[in-house]
């Protein structure tokens, strides 16, 4: 399997690249180690293999970050977005051969723009893309957002250390 080393090109489309199925959330608990309260992803709709994923989170009033963030007006933190687009790059990763048996860790983040706030009762649509990957290093272009609303977009970048988990 090749794995894209540069952006895609002008004539490459999703539909050249191998489509996997939508994942369940217990699918993706096989994916990552990421567990309540801080598995961010609810669930994976559009897969493909080593070049892009999208994802979602439903928000609800039950996160337990909105006891404090903030009682009398909850908001997603920002933190909390960026970390579920990374979560979701760290499923496309695990379905690669360089990624089995690894964790994708954060190292490094550029370019991130914070665009709407995410509230309780929205659904925060997550898509990554996978713009360069010299292993253990690569770097995802990642979105979030809300009815069609841009809430977060950036440059995610990940190195891959052995999972211990």
């Amino acid at each position: 399997m090749t794995v894209m080393t540069q952006a895609p090109s002008a004539e490459s489309t999703p539909t050249d690249k191998k489509s996997l199925p939508p994942l369940s959330i217990m699918d993706i608990m096989q994916c990552i180690p990421h567990r309540y309260p801080f598995l961010l992803v609810d669930g994976v709709t559009e897969h493909y293999l080593g070049h892009s994923i999208k994802g979602f989170k439903n928000i609800t009033m039950n996160e337990p970050y909105f006891q404090g963030h903030f009682p009398n007006r909850p908001i997603m933190p920002g933190v909390l977005q960026v970390e579920a687009l990374a979560q979701l790059g760290g499923i496309l990763i695990s379905h690669i051969p360089e990624g089995k048996g690894k964790l994708a860790v954060f190292s490094g983040i550029t370019n991130v723009k914070f665009r709407r706030m995410v509230l309780p009762g929205d659904r925060l649509d997550l898509e990554c893309e996978l713009i360069r990957f010299r292993p253990p290093i690569g770097k995802s272009l990642c979105k979030a957002s809300v009815n069609g609303e841009v809430a977060v977009e950036g440059e995610l970048m990940f190195s891959l250390v052995d999972n211990l988990v």
